[in-house]
């Protein structure tokens, strides 16, 4: 029997701009979209949205385009966010503050849980509806919440001790927004955001003031 091929990171990447490219469509009352119109919106071929839908199957019909709700509906179950998955916040400074008001996170099929600090002065304080826990309780309570996912919001030289801890407890997925490269196990996936290292990457292709 012939194995499945493994679809590549990068397309995996690329199907939750499909979806945000879907949603916005949806709002606007659409119920049928091609894939040049989809290409066109994000800056890629259609023949590339093609081949990457094609890992997972026929979703559109030739010269008919791709019904949207359908297809949310498809790429909802392809990236397992049909329902929501529980996060934990470690960092309760003013990104964490942010982060905790983010309503996007619960409207995309993902919900955070529980707020952590180590700094006694924010233990205990509120975050909107979370009052912020002690970073020492962090091994019970994402083993007790069955936490899959976590998101750091700390200075960089925490971050990886406080990755050893989330993997420990059984987080398999970190957002990390320190600007650190934190080692973890090769089970454990790590998307990173720093605003720094995307600024430093446009602003190669700019010419300084003069």
């Amino acid at each position: 029997m012939a194995s499945t091929p493994k679809v590549p990171d990068i397309v995996i990447g690329r199907l939750p701009l499909y979806l945000r490219a879907l949603n916005v469509l949806a709002s606007q009352g659409r119920d049928i979209v091609s894939s040049q119109e989809l290409a066109d919106r994000l800056g890629c071929s259609s023949a590339q949205i093609r081949k990457d839908l094609a890992y997972f199957g026929g979703f559109g019909k030739q010269g008919a385009g791709y019904q949207i709700g359908y297809l949310q509906e498809q790429l909802r179950r392809i990236l397992k966010v049909e329902g929501q998955w529980k996060m934990a916040l470690v960092g309760a400074g003013d990104l964490g503050h942010a982060l905790v008001h983010y309503g996007e996170f619960e409207n995309n099929g993902f919900r955070i849980v529980a707020v952590f600090d180590n700094d006694p002065r924010k233990i205990g304080r509120r975050i909107g509806e979370f009052e912020v826990l002690d970073s020492k309780l962090l091994p019970h309570l994402i083993s007790q919440k069955g936490i899959r996912i976590a998101i750091i919001a700390v200075p960089a030289h925490a971050a990886q001790e406080v990755a050893d801890v989330l993997v420990q407890a059984g987080v398999r997925a970190i957002l990390n927004y320190a600007p650190i490269t934190i080692q973890v196990p090769p089970e454990v996936r790590v998307q990173y955001i720093d605003p720094v290292v995307h600024l430093q990457s446009m602003s190669y292709y700019l010419e300084p003031n003069e």
